[in-house]
């Protein structure tokens, strides 16, 4: 299966790309998995609405070109779920999907009309989350659910 991480933003910090890396580096021994980074829109200092409204729309468009496969989006309202719940989520998505796109927006979100267009939001926490954390959390995730899938001893 091929996994496509599409997110807003890339990483900074050091401890974040040393914990995505080592995640990708587990799962490529199980899966493709690439890593997307669109470029984040610039905002006003003090934004209004509409600007915000406007960045969520810009930053959404960029998602679509990616829109094949089976594409979730992670979204604080969406399916929250459990560790062994994903696994067979993913299992079941990979029968008839051959690339499955997780979708990480930018920090005001995305528009409505990329939450329509997509199969799936999931959540994994109401908390908000830094979005260099959430991709280290997504990576641990999808390891953990291929190890749960592989009867690998990892998740407890």
């Amino acid at each position: 299966m091929k996994i496509n991480i599409v997110c807003i933003g890339n990483i900074k910090e050091k401890f974040y790309k040393q914990a995505c890396e080592e995640y990708l580096k587990r799962l490529s021994k199980y899966h493709n998995v690439n890593v997307i980074e669109l470029d984040e829109e610039r905002l006003v200092k003090n934004p209004t609405e509409a600007d915000i409204a406007r960045v969520k729309v810009k930053e959404s468009i960029k998602f679509e070109k990616y829109l094949k496969g089976y594409n979730i989006l992670l979204d604080v309202n969406g399916k929250s779920m459990s560790s062994v719940e994903l696994a067979r989520q993913i299992d079941k998505i990979s029968q008839n999907n051959f690339v499955v796109n997780f979708i990480i927006g930018g920090s005001y979100g995305v528009s409505e009309d990329l939450k329509k267009k997509v199969d799936m939001l999931l959540s994994f926490s109401a908390f908000t989350f830094p979005h260099q954390l959430m991709r280290v959390i997504l990576l641990e995730q999808l390891y953990r659910a291929t190890t749960i899938l592989n009867n690998i001893t990892y998740h407890k």
